[in-house]
């Protein structure tokens, strides 16, 4: 389920709420409004900044969730149905 919310709301952060991580949930959707009221008031250097900013952090978490390298709030591995994680004793 988080897969699915970080690749069609990655840009809000919903994927963030609903794994337990509210600080970055928050900030994600600060984020957002930053760059929408950025290119509300016609200041296109700051929103495309931060529209990219975004984007790149949205993309992150994606790929991390789809290779097992991400965790939730209480610090346990995310993955999807099916997954084969290894796990690394060092």
């Amino acid at each position: 389920m988080a897969v699915i919310l970080a690749s069609v709301f990655g840009f809000v952060g919903i994927q963030h709420f609903y794994l337990g991580r509210w600080v970055e949930g928050i900030i994600d959707v600060g984020l957002s409004i930053g760059w929408i009221v950025s290119f509300a008031r016609g200041e296109i250097l700051l929103g495309t900044a931060l529209v990219a900013a975004d984007f790149i952090h949205a993309f992150a978490v994606t790929i991390m969730l789809l290779t097992g390298n991400f965790k939730d709030g209480d610090g346990r591995v995310v993955c999807y149905p099916g997954q084969k994680l290894t796990i690394h004793r060092g």
